[in-house]
């Protein structure tokens, strides 16, 4: 897989998104976004993800290959179950899916035991391990995940941060986060959009998922943190 490339300008109702810029995906890394409200990080993943954007783009993507998208909202279908909402894709495209594919991956989602269940009879964090189980049936070399992890409790948030962590690892991922400490856990590289462009913030060195109380981590956290305030304070 080729480097994923978005170059160009986002206008809406004829004033610009953001400024001209250019976002490389490397392939195997984990890229994260961050960045104020509306200033276009989502919109950024909809060009990737050839979706609509609601304005008008100048610019290219280089490179698209096929994708997964995983959201805030898992978008469960209620009346269908765990088992079948995991393996939605192929249902959709009229394929039958992958049986041990999908036991497979189930147990390491750590829902073997649910798949007959119905989404309003699980927890939070089990839906968004449902909506992680449906991206990794899709086994697809590109991720995208907009924010998927937000309306977690903390606990939880890094029990998820880690499996994806883990379950995602070598395959080319782009995360949409508001929050510097889920940024600097997980990332290889780590980007603050603002409408003056991207600017680059480095990573700790050692590898992720890092511990949330590592010093490097921390450091790193902070060093968003600041960033992100500097820019909101920015006219």
């Amino acid at each position: 897989m080729k480097a994923v490339t978005v170059s160009g300008q986002v206008c809406m109702a004829g004033r610009p998104l953001f400024a001209p810029l250019t976002l490389q995906l490397r392939p195997g890394s984990w890229t994260s976004l961050l960045g104020p409200s509306g200033v276009g990080k989502s919109t950024l993943l909809r060009l990737i993800a050839d979706l609509p954007i609601g304005g008008t783009f100048q610019g290219r993507v280089e490179n698209r290959v096929p994708l997964a998208l995983m959201a805030q909202d898992p978008a469960l279908l209620p009346w269908l179950t765990v088992r079948q909402n995991a393996a939605l894709g192929a249902r959709l495209r009229g394929e039958r899916p992958d049986q041990a594919r999908l036991a497979s991956i189930l147990e390491e989602t750590g829902l073997a035991g649910h798949g007959a269940r119905y989404p309003p009879e699980l927890s939070g964090g089990q839906c968004q391990r449902v909506a992680l189980a449906r991206v990794l049936m899709e086994d697809r070399p590109l991720i995208l995940l907009d924010e998927p992890f937000s309306a977690l409790d903390a606990r939880m948030r890094l029990m998820m941060q880690d499996l994806a962590a883990g379950l995602l690892k070598g395959r080319t991922v782009l995360m949409v986060t508001h929050d510097p400490a889920e940024a600097a856990r997980l990332s290889d590289h780590i980007f603050v959009l603002t409408e003056t462009g991207l600017t680059g913030l480095p990573p700790p060195q050692s590898q992720p998922p890092r511990l949330p109380g590592d010093a490097a981590t921390l450091a790193c956290q902070a060093a968003l943190l600041a960033q992100l305030i500097t820019e909101g304070m920015m006219p």
